[in-house]
């Protein structure tokens, strides 16, 4: 059982690569009476600073060589950070060993270096740290007696310790070494993937041979997808602004597992528009009313028209700055669960003030191309991974494949409800007009009951389908889904195409006078 007394602090070895914080840290170590042990360019910032700090090769009696390649590896090192306190007090007096009381490391930046495009093999595999890790898994290992730091964010709370109890207590040394050990963890599983992604990129794979994840968790949740689940939110290392796991929580209660995923969803859904006013909202994980407005007041209003019954208890999310006109204007409307926007001022948060329960959510700005990234899924026994799904479409990519060509009236509003098509579960059928969804049928196992749901979506809205347009997130098998469409009064529809039965669907379009573009893109979400 470890000794859970307090650990004294008398030296310290400094070795980062990351020197925010540094010297703040190692005045606070120095005017404790702590030894500061140093290498290479920590220690000359040291020095810079006008610090006292030992050289290691001072310690080990043995030079840096191989261009730093080899500085700490040396049993004065290793043999003072792993001697147990007690138990090999004799054979560390016998070879000079000084006990490390304290290591303070971060890794060589190789993440940092493969991120950047002009980076190249050699210098990717010099930025692989090896004492680093050596030192910071000895450390952590013996953290019954000695403490060690990874995260510049933890110095000021070592500090408060030290000065509060006089050294560091197990709880906290159990605490920073958990925290090292998952700090290597990731390092080397970025280092795996990376060479491993080198070899499979030559041969032709997207795909690395190992997956590694380090995520960490942000907070528990309430509970999971429902109250018997437990649930947890974990966020990536490098979690951008501009999304529902990160943003800063403004007011309301605490969020819920099912708060966040569809937080998430209609999140990236009004991230599609950038050009215009939008306001979406979601409903167990779907999209139930999208629309565009000259400002987000009108675009919330248009929004909630489209269905206003699947609206109660939803999520609303838009991407401009919430006003208190809209907070206003959402509180006398409908009862809502969670609001997004980049930001929210301080009159709609004075408006919300008077709903406590409703969670209000500040995202930041996101960039305008999301970077490429990954997907997983958790299935029995593994993971589905995939590239996410992103819409490249140009207009110079669409096909016309009727005697109709679609006005520009109808061609802005195909590719506006192509877009929210990509945000609904498969099945998907949009119907829209005028910058706005008129009727979403979503997640069915037949495309014609999601076109016959979406329908009746609008007719419960009372909304007119006359001259509206369809958008369909996998082809139709078909002609049905057509003729139904044309009965309803739309006229143009844009799908992906690709059916065995193209000839006949876009026939039946013909027929009934509508325009159809073929994207050549499927969006399938399941």
């Amino acid at each position: 059982m470890f000794d859970t007394t307090l650990a004294p602090l008398r030296r310290a070895l400094l070795s980062v690569s990351d020197k925010r914080g540094l010297v703040d840290l190692a005045r606070a170590l120095d005017a404790l009476g702590v030894e500061l042990v140093s290498t290479g360019g920590t220690a000359r910032a040291l020095r810079e600073a006008g610090l006292p700090v030992r050289e290691v090769r001072e310690v080990t009696g043995f030079p840096e060589i191989m261009d730093g390649r080899v500085k700490t590896l040396h049993p004065r090192i290793h043999g003072g950070l792993l001697g147990r306190r007690g138990t090999d007090d004799e054979v560390m007096v016998e070879h000079g060993i000084a006990a490390i009381d304290l290591l303070v490391v971060n890794l060589y930046p190789f993440e940092q270096t493969i991120a950047r495009p002009d980076s190249n093999m050699d210098e990717a595999i010099e930025n692989i740290d090896v004492g680093g890790p050596a030192m910071l898994r000895a450390a952590a290992k013996n953290h019954a007696h000695v403490a060690v730091l990874v995260d510049p964010a933890d110095y000021a709370s070592l500090v408060e310790a030290l000065r509060s109890d006089g050294g560091t207590t197990l709880p906290l040394r159990q605490r920073l070494a958990a925290k090292a050990f998952a700090h290597t963890a990731r390092y080397d599983g970025l280092i795996a993937d990376w060479l491993g992604m080198q070899c499979e990129n030559a041969r032709g794979e997207p795909f690395a041979p190992t997956l590694h994840l380090a995520l960490r968790r942000a907070h528990s949740l309430r509970y999971g997808e429902n109250p018997h689940q437990a649930g947890a939110l974990y966020l990536e290392s490098d979690a951008p602004q501009g999304t529902a796991a990160t943003a800063r929580v403004l007011g309301g209660k605490e969020l819920s597992y099912n708060n966040l995923a569809d937080a998430d969803a209609a999140l990236e859904c009004v991230k599609a528009f950038q050009r215009s006013p939008a306001c979406v909202i979601v409903k167990h994980g779907n999209p139930c009313g999208v629309a565009l407005g000259a400002d987000i007041l009108s675009a919330y209003r248009a929004a909630y028209a489209c269905d206003p019954t699947s609206a109660f208890g939803g999520i609303i999310a838009f991407n401009q700055a919430l006003d208190g006109a809209t907070a206003r204007a959402i509180l006398e409307q409908q009862f809502v669960e969670v609001v997004l926007a980049p930001e929210i001022d301080a009159d709609a948060r004075g408006a919300f003030a008077k709903k406590p329960n409703v969670r209000l959510l500040a995202t930041g700005p996101w960039p305008e191309q999301a970077p490429q990234a990954r997907e997983l899924k958790r299935v029995a026994g593994g993971y589905l991974v995939q590239d996410t799904d992103r819409d490249t479409l140009l207009l110079t990519d669409l096909k016309v494949v009727t005697r109709r060509v679609p006005s520009a009236s109808e061609l802005r509003d195909l590719l506006f409800a192509w877009h929210v098509a990509m945000y609904v579960k498969s099945n998907a059928i949009v119907y829209a007009r005028d910058g706005r969804t008129l009727g979403i049928g979503a997640g069915q196992t037949s495309r014609v009951i999601s076109a016959r749901i979406a329908a009746l979506k609008a007719q419960e809205a009372g909304l007119a389908l006359q001259g509206a347009v369809l958008a369909s997130d996998a082809f139709f098998p078909f002609r049905d889904g057509i003729d139904a469409a044309a009965a309803a009064g739309l006229k143009a529809v844009i799908q992906p195409g690709g059916s065995m039965r193209d000839g006949e669907v876009i026939a039946a379009a013909d027929e009934h006078g509508m325009a159809m573009v073929f994207t050549g893109i499927r969006h399938f979400r399941h």
